[in-house]
């Protein structure tokens, strides 16, 4: 569910660039969403792999214990910190950042559909939002790092 707050402040973020910053709408929601659910979201991912390792494995269904969660820890972290220096990196640091990203997600995605069609692995954080967010995401990014290059 966490994908959905992150959605929802990197809205609000937008929303305030576009009228008290005077930035331009795409250029604010793109950086909106590459600060909050790259960034933040990130670095959120980073403390529940790394610090909740075996609550967040059986939250996706998998075996506790497994060194995979810091490994996947440390992904996000550089995911996060990614997506913070994006703030005073625009351009072409963007568009690594989103093909990073994207990569990462899909593959996420990728593993989880597997595990869902392999296991029939219908936990919340292997089939529930998170995995829609795996997928539909990295289209929101890269439409709008286009639509910011076309306009």
């Amino acid at each position: 569910m966490y994908p959905v707050y992150f959605l929802a402040f990197a809205i609000i973020l937008g929303i305030f660039q576009i009228i008290f910053l005077k930035t331009p709408i795409i250029t604010s929601f793109l950086l909106a969403f590459i600060v909050s659910n790259v960034g933040l979201q990130g670095l959120f991912a980073f403390i529940g792999h790394f610090f909740k390792s075996d609550q967040i494995a059986r939250g996706i269904g998998w075996p506790a214990g497994n060194p995979f969660q810091k490994e996947i820890a440390f992904t996000n972290l550089s995911m996060g910190i990614l997506g913070i220096l994006s703030i005073w990196f625009p351009g072409d640091f963007w568009l690594a950042t989103i093909i990073a990203r994207s990569v990462f997600l899909w593959g996420a995605a990728y593993t989880h559909l597997e595990d869902l069609k392999g296991r029939k692995n219908i936990n919340i954080l292997n089939a529930g939002p998170v995995l829609y967010f795996d997928i539909f995401f990295p289209f929101v990014l890269i439409g709008l790092f286009i639509a910011k290059n076309i306009v």
